[in-house]
């Protein structure tokens, strides 16, 4: 299991603003963040979330090529937390519109300490989502082993002329017998009567 303290994560800071750049660097600098990457553009941006995948991404809009809107909401959808800072204009009408994506919406000028207060609610939330990945992957294993399980019972029905329950009980005691799991005697089968 994945504990909250000790995961670290990968951050795509987007800000075309050195000043803001430096200001929020501090905040990046604990060993809770693996790695920073910059980028000062919204293209620039976008080609790095082809090539990596980040935990967090910091859009400090307007960037020089977009509004950042379009690429918050992208980076969000790729599974990422998302912080957008945006002027305090843009603010009302932008946050209905990202918040229901899933975007934290800040509005400039803004607090460091609100900005670190974000930062640990998208820590909070991207650990949420780490553990309900890894709840769907065993779900999904589990049902992978169900449907070859289900496979090898129907080949023993097909093949050996046994009941459904005498190909279950065949299974699950050839797996106590051999002590290895029934995905493996359901492989075993599956492999000798293709």
């Amino acid at each position: 299991m994945i504990h909250p303290e000790d995961s670290v994560y990968r951050v795509l800071l987007v800000s075309s603003s050195a000043k803001f750049n430096q200001t929020v660097s501090p905040l990046l600098s604990s060993p809770r963040y693996s790695s920073v990457t910059m980028a000062a553009s919204a293209s620039e941006a976008g080609r790095r979330l082809l090539e990596e995948s980040f935990d967090i991404v910091i859009v400090n809009a307007p960037l020089p090529d977009e509004t950042g809107t379009r690429l918050a909401l992208d980076a969000c959808e790729g599974g990422a937390g998302v912080l957008l800072l945006v002027r305090a204009e843009y603010y009302p009408e932008l946050e209905a519109r990202v918040s229901a994506c899933g975007v934290l919406i800040l509005s400039k000028p803004t607090s460091l300490q609100l900005v670190s207060q974000s930062l640990g609610l998208l820590c909070a939330t991207r650990e949420r989502l780490r553990r309900m990945e890894q709840k769907t992957a065993t779900i999904e294993e589990k049902m992978a082993e169900i449907r070859l399980v289900n496979r090898a019972k129907w080949l023993l029905i097909e093949r050996v002329g046994m009941t459904e329950p005498d190909a279950h009980r065949y299974i699950e005691k050839a797996a106590m017998d051999r002590c290895i799991t029934t995905r493996a005697v359901a492989e075993s089968i599956v492999k000798t009567y293709r």
